[in-house]
């Protein structure tokens, strides 16, 4: 139709024609509406719930948002995962190979295909074929399907770095470690498995098909890389809404706000940064909201986390559908700094940053679609932070350098994963070498200076800026104590918890570092907490209450079985597991038990995990279902004989039963497994004194004490069973080297004192129980015992 024939001028002449045929149309369609009523009312039933969104593929979205295709089509996303081809293989497969710990491996192509010869799950050196790439800079990693439908991902990756850059080469992503093929970070095995591992965040509209009872896999996607789909849902409502605007006649359009989207990504909108000059800094025009749906959004895959359902709706919280990765100490230093070693992404540490606080979103700094940044280098960050106050000598301090200074080198310290891989931490915080000097963190002077002591760069920091610590995160002396045992832990890590003005993400690791740590002052602060608007902080307080009495537990917990969250809903079934049926409120029950069906859902979606299935196996044996315990927890060593936990779970539930010889059993096996896993040889310690095998028993816990030296509790145990075989010099000495390195633990002291009394040494009994008394004040047995330590000595004469 000629464009020009639309003008409503031209159409006015044929509406009174066109009324009559509308009038004449309508009139036969009332008979043969009359005959259909059945059909309409099922049509009616059908609009009211509309069809789930389905998949179309990003080649959907090219026709109207051609720029954003061209964007993404060019970026890595898009590159994430693609099949073995010429086009995308950057390895060299033209017979290279590559040697590592006597094992040869071997790249070679054959009849179009790409192959490696390489040891399998025997050891043995076999042929795989290459079926997918995976990634593309600054590394490219490969695929290799097992016909269980597993894809493996090689640990032997290609280095796509150009040649002057070291790249240009094999590598292996363990390079001083001998993985052989029984351990679990084998290529083979567990902890390399693509349809657990990598699959959601490589490809778009995944669905693991974990078939336990078979233990195969049927992975299947909607589009192999990280398409339009991934960060805006499921398009096919959208293109219908798209499709319903190019209709000329108003009626047909679709009215829906939405435009058919799982979400809008208007948090950005109408949003403006100014500096200002007065405060010296950048400020946003409107409050940020609670919520961030594009962090959120992208923390689907830049978060360390581990999904739990395939429910996700991009937009909403993350912990709906994932357990998150908290502030720990096997990923983060204590002022939460990312670790070299282990993996944080960036979702973490943005949400301790000031920047997030202050309404930053990922858009601010990165182009969504091409990911690549808004401006080069400093450019980024001058978009909000004015020039003339940051690019200046009174800032940085570091001027006539051959190599400029850049704001990230100070702000974003840069580290190092799989080899190759450099990331700046997102956290973007003020240098604190001070605090290097004073808990040991790292610091982003000393990276480059490192020749020079943490002490140089913190005495230069305080002349150029002064005495006064500036920054944002203020956490980390809690983090520290908690994690050395110092006495003052709970109060500093409350305290953290307890400051609305510190990042829900720290909170929420703070008040669970709390677990363990019960007092009436910590309940307290988790009852507040427990309605806090971020999920993670409300999980965080569930972890507080853990281990208090059914009663109170109960008339706590149970309001979050309903909270909208899933994560929230099921951790709060976990924590209630334990409250028998007969215990729980009549009215609370029905409640308690669709939070349990998520949770047992939660875990049968990761069959596939030795952590789920004992997760499940522990919440079976909590509920009093020891048998369904017991199959869950030996599903999980058939998935994994080297998974501690699930021995330990096992061992304890014989236990239980009165059958310790069978758990001593299953732990002797696992120690096979992991001979240096100290809670393997810690729990048959306890089994074995079960057993009368006092010799036996003692070995274990000697070696458990030597090889977790920062358990507290391994160590006072063995010098309890030193003392009980009447070795009590040799147990007073493991109790003094224990107590030095956790100076709060509270079972080490009252040791001590029970140990240097019965010794007739009420001097240093008096001295242990008076240390004790700082770290529980107020507890009436222990001022009685110190009393009575008191005048025993009076009465001696010492």
């Amino acid at each position: 139709m000629p464009r020009n024939i639309i003008r409503f001028g031209r159409w006015q002449p044929l509406f009174p024609a066109l009324v009559l045929c509308a009038i004449a149309a309508l009139a036969v369609a009332g008979d043969l509406l009359s005959g259909s009523r059945h059909a309409m009312a099922a049509q009616a039933e059908s609009a009211d719930k509309p069809a789930p969104a389905a998949f179309v593929g990003s080649a959907a979205c090219k026709q109207c948002h051609a720029g954003e295709f061209a964007a993404w089509h060019k970026s890595n996303h898009h590159l994430a995962m693609q099949e073995a081809t010429e086009a995308t293989v950057r390895g060299d497969f033209d017979n290279s190979s590559f040697d590592k710990f006597g094992v040869h491996s071997r790249f070679f192509r054959k009849d179009g295909k790409f192959f490696v010869e390489t040891d399998g799950p025997d050891g043995k050196l076999a042929t795989f074929e290459v079926k997918y790439t995976f990634g593309v800079e600054p590394l490219q990693q490969y695929l290799i399907k097992f016909p269980d439908g597993r894809l493996q991902v090689l640990s032997i990756a290609w280095d796509t770095r150009p040649r002057d850059e070291g790249g240009q080469r094999w590598f292996h992503l363990y390079p001083n470690e001998k993985i052989a093929h029984d351990d679990i970070l084998h290529w083979t095995k567990l902890n390399q498995n693509w349809n657990f591992m990598c699959a959601e965040c490589h490809s778009t509209g995944v669905h693991k098909n974990y078939d336990a009872a078979k233990d195969t896999f049927a992975t299947t996607w909607a589009e192999i890389d990280v398409g339009c789909e991934t960060c805006h849902g499921a398009g096919s409502r959208h293109v219908a809404w798209a499709d319903s605007q190019k209709k000329w006649w108003p009626l047909g359009k679709a009215k829906d706000a939405t435009k058919g989207l799982a979400v809008l990504f208007d948090e950005r909108k109408d949003v403006t940064w100014s500096w200002d000059e007065g405060a010296g800094k950048p400020r946003r025009s409107t409050p940020p909201r609670t919520l961030r749906k594009e962090v959120e959004t992208c923390g689907l895959c830049h978060a360390r986390r581990s999904a739990f359902s395939e429910k996700w709706v991009p937009g909403q919280w993350l912990s709906d559908t994932h357990h998150v990765s908290l502030l720990e100490r096997q990923l983060f230093h204590a002022d939460g700094q990312m670790r070299n070693r282990e993996e944080t992404y960036d979702y973490a540490p943005f949400k301790q940053s000031k920047m997030f606080a202050k309404g930053v979103t990922c858009a601010d700094c990165h182009d969504p679609h091409s990911a690549s940044l808004r401006a080069p280098g400093d450019g980024v960050c001058l978009q909000c932070h004015a020039s003339h106050h940051y690019e200046t000598t009174a800032h940085r301090h570091h001027e006539g350098m051959s190599k400029a200074i850049e704001c990230t080198s100070c702000h974003m310290r840069e580290r190092t994963y799989m080899v190759v891989d450099q990331r700046h931490d997102h956290s973007f915080r003020v240098p604190r070498p001070d605090l290097s000097v004073k808990l040991g963190t790292p610091n982003a002077c000393n990276d480059c200076h490192k020749d020079k002591s943490a002490q140089w760069a913190a005495t230069a920091i305080e002349q150029w800026f002064g005495p006064k610590r500036e920054g944002f995160q203020h956490y980390a002396e809690a983090f520290h104590a908690a994690w050395t045992d110092q006495p003052d832990a709970a109060r500093l890590l409350a305290k953290v918890a307890a400051n609305d003005s510190t990042p829900g993400f720290v909170r929420a690791s703070a008040l669970s570092e709390l677990n363990g740590r019960v007092s009436e002052t910590n309940i307290d602060l988790a009852r507040k907490s427990l309605s806090d608007p971020d999920p993670m902080v409300r999980i965080g307080a569930l972890d507080v209450l853990e281990g208090i009495p059914a009663d109170r537990l109960w008339s706590l917990a149970a309001p979050l079985l309903s909270d909208p969250i899933r994560g929230v809903r099921i951790r709060a079934a976990s924590l209630l597991a334990a409250v028998p049926r007969d215990h729980q409120p009549a009215g609370d029950r029905d409640r308690f038990a669709r939070a349990a069906a998520e949770f047992v859902a939660a875990q049968r979606f990761n069959a596939d995990r030795p952590e789920a299935r004992t997760t499940l196996g522990a919440f079976y044996a909590r509920r009093g279902l020891a048998g369904e315990a017991e199959t869950e927890y030996k599903a999980a060593l058939h998935l994994s004989p080297q998974f501690a936990p699930a021995a330990i779970n096992l061992a304890d539930l014989y236990r239980q039963q009165g059958r310790d010889d069978e758990g001593a059993r299953v732990l002797e096996t696992a120690i096979v497994a992991s001979p240096d896993d100290a809670g393997l040889h810690y729990a048959l310690g306890l089994a074995l004194v079960r057993l009368h095998r006092s010799d036996e028993a003692l070995a274990q816990l000697r070696r458990a004490a030597e090889l977790a030296p920062d358990q507290a509790r391994y160590a006072y145990v063995y010098a309890v069973g030193l003392h009980s075989v009447g070795q009590s010099q040799k147990a007073m000495a493991t109790l003094k080297a224990n107590l030095a390195r956790h100076p709060s633990d509270r079972a080490t002291l009252m040791a001590l004192i029970s140990f240097n009394r019965d010794a007739g040494d009420l001097g240093s009994a008096l001295d242990y129980a008076q240390r004790l008394d700082k770290l529980a004040p107020g507890d009436s047995r222990l001022q009685a015992l110190i009393d009575a330590l008191k005048r025993q000595l009076k009465a001696t004469g010492q």
